[in-house]
């Protein structure tokens, strides 16, 4: 049965591109979280989880295009 999909191997183990997407996922959100806080992110909007978790998606998104 073929693959439809690009796959990743690491070690001898096959990874789906989901498995990589949610591994940049949680280092972008591991990563980005301290910046945001820093710079002072939520004070900027009314509903701060809701505009940082947009980012996320937007930066997600921009990713899965360009891998």
């Amino acid at each position: 049965m073929a693959q439809t999909f690009a796959e990743l191997v690491i070690g001898g183990v096959l990874f789906a591109p989901f498995v990589t997407y949610l591994a940049v996922a949680l280092i972008m959100i591991l990563a980005l979280r301290p910046l945001l806080h820093a710079v002072g992110f939520a004070k900027m909007f009314s509903h701060a989880a809701i505009a940082e978790m947009s980012l996320f998606v937007t930066v997600l998104g921009l990713l899965i295009l360009l891998i």
